[in-house]
């Protein structure tokens, strides 16, 4: 089916949920009516679009026949003027109606679970996973996102053995999806004496943020442990049994959270990372399919693939998924983040527009 059929279709389903809205039958059934409701207005733009498309279509080949015509040279002057200008209102709204017609990822407006941990190269990789994380935290800062600490586990050298955060604000994982994967740094560390460059590696998973209608937990599949909590260096210290471990029997994942002093917050936070770790499943086999389907370049949730390389010596920044390479290491690990996404972003999007085309 190509864009115009596809349009054609989509106006002929407005009308009929516009015929059902002007039912007053529809009033006495309330979740018909807000489904049919959220429907028609999903698609309200997009057939106004389409109508206006149309317009200008028509506008074009009215213009081409007076020029064809030529019969009078200042009125076939005028319409090859408008013609251009009609021509690029035509081609920008085709590309506006393209990117409406990509089908919206319903996680992209969830808050994000992100979770780095240190990989290969020991104390070094801890310091980078600490360098991610301030990374992100800036990035944050920047888009007026939310941070809050969920679980951490410090290395005496520096940095974090792990570090699991959440982020809320607006389309926050429509963003930060692009960033699951294994980042590797190269860089000469600060624990070697003899300034060789050494490559380590941290990895980083984003999940959505679970809610509890996203996801049904049976309490008799939870086993419950309450610990002290307690830090590199004596940090984080705590005399009560305030952390808390849980473990989902069924699946064997396991999370802890000790950041608050209270036993109850902590558990809260757990129960968080729990439901978006068991909703991350069924998340990521849904997107694995579609990304294979696709042959997508970019990963959105492959926690084994080396998605980046940070080359200090060099200064260099590269994304493997998109080949993209930038020179200003410094000012990304500051948290300028922004070009980086964007490129991913309009990859996928592309990659998204293809199939809309293909379909």
């Amino acid at each position: 089916m190509n864009i115009d059929n596809k349009l054609a279709h989509l106006q002929s389903r407005f009308h009929e949920l516009s015929v059902a809205l002007s039912d007053p039958e529809i009033y006495n059934q309330p979740e018909k009516l807000t489904r049919i409701t959220k429907e028609h207005s999903s698609l309200k733009s997009l057939v106004d679009d389409y109508r206006t498309l149309q317009e200008l279509r028509t506008q074009i080949e009215g213009n081409s026949e007076i020029i064809e015509q030529n019969e009078d040279p200042e009125l076939t002057e005028m319409a090859r003027a408008e013609l251009k200008d009609l021509t690029g209102q035509a081609e920008a709204l085709e590309e506006k109606i393209r990117m409406e017609l990509i089908p919206k990822d319903p996680e992209d407006s969830k808050n994000a679970i992100v979770e780095i941990r240190a990989g290969t190269g020991g104390d070094e990789a801890a310091i980078f996973a600490g360098d991610l994380f301030e990374m992100y935290r800036r990035y944050a800062d920047d888009r007026n996102w939310k941070l809050e600490l969920m679980d951490l586990h410090e290395s005496e050298k520096g940095g974090y053995k792990d570090i699991v955060f959440k982020l809320e604000g607006v389309d926050v994982f429509a963003e930060m999806k692009y960033e699951s994967g294994v980042h590797r740094v190269q860089r000469v560390p600060e624990t070697e004496s003899q300034g060789r460059v050494h490559t380590s590696a941290a990895t980083v998973a984003v999940l959505p943020e679970a809610e509890e209608v996203d996801i049904q937990i049976n309490p008799a599949d939870l086993e419950f442990e309450a610990y002290r909590s307690s830090g590199a260096g004596g940090q984080h210290v705590n005399t009560t049994d305030s952390a808390v471990r849980i473990r989902h029997v069924p699946t064997g994942v396991v999370v802890t959270c000790q950041q608050e002093r209270s036993q109850h917050k902590n558990r809260d936070k757990a129960m968080a990372m729990l439901r978006s770790r068991l909703y991350e499943h069924e998340y990521e086999k849904k997107h694995s399919e579609r990304a294979a389907a696709r042959k997508s370049q970019v990963s959105t949730g492959d926690r084994s693939a080396k998605i980046r390389t940070y080359n200090f010596p060099q200064g260099r920044l590269t994304d493997h998924r998109i080949g993209l390479t930038l020179y200003n290491l410094d000012a990304i690990m500051k948290g300028d983040l922004a070009d980086v996404i964007k490129a991913l972003r309009i990859q996928d999007n592309l990659e998204r527009m293809q199939e809309v085309g293909e379909s």
